[in-house]
C-alpha cells in the first residue's frame, strides 16, 4: 500500500499527459497537489513542511527553470533579429544529402556540446530542426533525446560532480564508473533518433553513421576518464569528436560536407546582410565565457565558492548553493546582451522579442519548477520539525526510501537492475539527472551494502537512467514545444517515446546488474 501511495502522483501525471493529453504544466500542478495531499494524510507530513520543501525544490530548480527562461529569451532574440534564419541557412547545407549524418551532427554532436557548456538543446535546436523541414513532433523529440547519452556531463559535469560529492568518490574514479556505460548508451540514442524519424527503414539507412557516432561519443568519455584530466569537458570533447567523425565519414563516402545547391536567392541575400559569425555571436560568447569561468581558477573559485549565495530553506539541512553568478543561465543573458552591438536589433524587433518571450516562457518555466517541487516533497515526506530541525518521524519511512527499500525487499539480488528504473522515475519527476542522483544516492548506497553489490555501479546506473528520462521529461519537452509555439505537442511526444525510454532503461538496467 505504501508503494502504491508513493506512485499515485507519478502515475497520475503520466495518465494526464498521455491519456487525458493535458499539457506538462497542468499535469505537474495536479501531481504536486496529489503529492502534498498524500504526504499530509498518509505520511503525517505537515503542510508547513510540504510547502517549505516545495519552496526548496523551486529554488533548487533554478539551474533548470531559470535556464529555460533565459534560453527561450536567447533563441527568441535570435529568431526575431533574423540571426536564427542565417544559422539555419548554414545548417541546411551541412550533410544535406545524408539525413542520418545530419541528425547525428545536430542532435548528438551539437546537442551534447551545447548542454555540456550550459546551453539548452531543447530551447536552441527545435526551431532549427523545424526550419530544416522536420515535423513538429520530430523537432521536439530529437533535441530532447540526442544529448541524453552524455547527460552526466551536462553543465560542465554538474551531475558527475554531485555524484562524486554524495558518494565521497574522487571525480576521476566516478568518471571511470560512468564511462563504461557510454558506448552502448550513446549508440542506442542514435538508433532511437533514427527510429523516431523513419522507423526501421531509417535505422538500416543510417546504421553505419549511427555506430560511428555512438562509439565516438562513448569512447571519448572512456578515454577522458582514463586520462583523468578535463573530465568536466567530456561533453564538449565528445560532441566535437562526433561532429568531426561524421564530417570525415561524409568525405570518405563521397558526399559533400556543405551542399549549397539548396540555398535560394532570397537566402543568399540574407547571407550578405548578416555574416554567420555575427549570427552566432551569442553562442560563441556563451561558450567562451563558460570555458573561461570554469578554467581560470581564481575566477571559478570566486564565483563558485566565494559567491555561492547559499539559501537556507530546510531547517537543519544543507543550504542550497544557488551560485547565481556562476550558473549558465546568468551567462546566457549576458552573452545575449553582449551580442547586441553585433546584431543591432531594432525597436520593432525588441517589441517582438518581448511579446514572444512572455508568451513562450512562463509555462515551461513553471513546469521545470513544479516537478522539482514534487521531488523535494517526496524526499521530505515523513519529516517533522523537532526543536527547530527537520527529522524523519519514523526511521526510513518516506516516499523515496519506500521505493528503494521495497524494491530491495521484493527484488533482492535483482535490485541493481530495478535501481535503473527508479532512476527513470526520478528523472521523469524532476527533469534532471543531477536531482535523480540527489534523490536516490543515499538509499542506493544503504541498499547496496545490505545486498553486497557495488554501490557506485548501482548509483551510476540509476543516474544514467535519470539522464535517459530527459526524452520523457514533461518540463524539457514543454520547453522544446514552447520555442516553436507548439505547446501541447509534448503530450503527443511522450506517448510515443515512453516505450523507447523503457527499452533504453532496460539495457542500462542489464548493464548495471552485470557490473554491480
Amino acid at each position: 500500500m505504501d508503494v502504491v501511495l508513493t506512485l499515485i502522483p507519478i502515475v497520475a501525471v503520466l495518465a494526464l499527459l498521455t491519456l487525458a493529453k493535458w499539457p506538462a504544466d497542468w499535469s505537474g500542478l495536479a501531481g504536486w497537489l496529489l503529492v502534498i495531499a498524500i504526504s499530509f494524510i498518509f505520511f503525517k507530513t505537515s503542510l508547513q513542511v510540504g510547502l517549505t520543501a516545495s519552496l526548496a525544490g523551486i529554488i533548487a530548480s533554478f539551474p533548470v527553470s531559470l535556464m529555460v527562461a533565459t534560453s527561450i529569451f536567447q533563441i527568441t532574440f535570435l529568431e526575431s533579429t533574423g540571426a536564427l534564419k542565417r544559422i539555419v541557412i548554414f545548417v541546411k547545407t551541412l550533410a544535406k544529402n545524408d539525413q542520418a549524418v545530419q541528425i547525428m551532427i545536430i542532435n548528438m554532436g551539437i546537442g551534447t556540446l551545447l548542454v555540456a557548456v550550459g546551453a539548452t538543446p531543447v530551447s536552441i535546436l527545435p526551431p532549427i530542426m523545424l526550419a530544416l523541414g522536420y515535423s513538429t513532433f520530430v523537432a521536439v523529440a530529437l533535441p530532447a533525446l540526442g544529448f541524453d547519452s552524455l547527460c552526466t556531463y551536462a553543465l560542465l559535469g554538474a551531475p558527475l560532480v554531485i555524484f562524486s560529492d554524495m558518494t565521497g568518490t574522487p571525480l576521476a574514479t566516478s568518471a571511470l564508473v560512468f564511462s563504461k556505460f557510454m558506448p552502448i548508451i550513446s549508440t542506442m540514442i542514435g538508433f532511437g533518433m533514427l527510429w523516431l524519424v523513419g522507423g526501421w527503414g531509417k535505422i538500416r539507412e543510417g546504421f553505419i553513421p549511427c555506430i560511428l557516432a555512438g562509439f565516438t561519443m562513448g569512447f571519448t568519455a572512456i578515454v577522458v576518464a582514463h586520462i583523468g584530466t578535463g573530465i568536466v569537458l567530456t561533453g564538449v570533447l565528445g560532441g566535437l569528436a562526433t561532429i568531426i567523425v561524421m564530417l570525415i565519414y561524409l568525405k570518405l563516402s563521397g558526399e559533400a560536407i556543405l551542399d549549397r545547391s539548396c540555398v535560394t536567392a532570397e537566402e543568399k541575400n540574407i547571407e550578405k546582410t548578416m555574416p554567420l559569425l555575427k549570427a552566432l555571436a551569442p553562442w560563441i560568447i556563451l561558450i567562451a565565457t563558460c570555458l573561461f569561468i570554469n578554467f581560470w581558477t581564481p575566477l571559478f573559485n570566486f564565483l563558485f565558492k566565494d559567491l555561492a549565495m547559499p539559501v537556507q530553506i530546510i531547517p537543519g539541512g544543507k543550504p542550497i548553493m544557488t551560485r547565481m553568478l556562476w550558473n549558465a543561465y546568468t551567462w546566457v543573458i549576458i552573452s545575449t546582451l553582449l551580442a547586441i552591438p553585433f546584431i543591432k536589433p531594432t525597436r520593432e524587433q525588441w517589441q517582438d522579442i518581448g511579446k514572444k518571450w512572455i508568451r513562450r516562457a512562463p509555462r515551461p518555466v513553471f513546469s521545470a519548477a513544479i516537478f522539482f517541487a514534487i521531488a523535494y516533497v517526496m524526499t521530505y515526506s515523513g519529516y517533522a520539525s523537532v526543536n527547530g530541525i527537520w527529522e524523519l518521524i519514523s526511521s526510513d519511512y518516506n516516499m523515496i526510501s519506500i521505493l528503494a527499500v521495497s524494491s530491495a525487499d521484493f527484488f533482492q539480488g535483482l535490485y541493481p537492475a530495478v535501481a535503473a528504473f527508479l532512476g527513470l522515475l526520478g528523472g521523469f519527476v524532476s527533469g534532471s539527472e543531477a536531482s535523480t542522483i540527489a534523490l536516490f544516492t543515499k538509499y542506493n548506497i544503504l541498499t547496496s551494502k545490505i545486498l553486497s553489490v557495488d554501490a557506485l555501479v548501482v548509483t551510476a546506473g540509476t543516474a544514467i537512467a535519470g539522464g535517459l528520462a530527459s526524452v520523457i521529461s514533461p518540463a524539457k519537452l514543454q520547453n522544446a514545444a514552447a520555442t516553436i509555439d507548439s505547446l501541447g505537442t509534448e503530450s503527443k511526444v511522450i506517448r510515443v517515446v515512453v516505450p523507447i525510454a523503457l527499452v533504453f532503461t532496460t539495457v542500462a538496467a542489464i548493464l548495471t546488474f552485470i557490473w554491480a
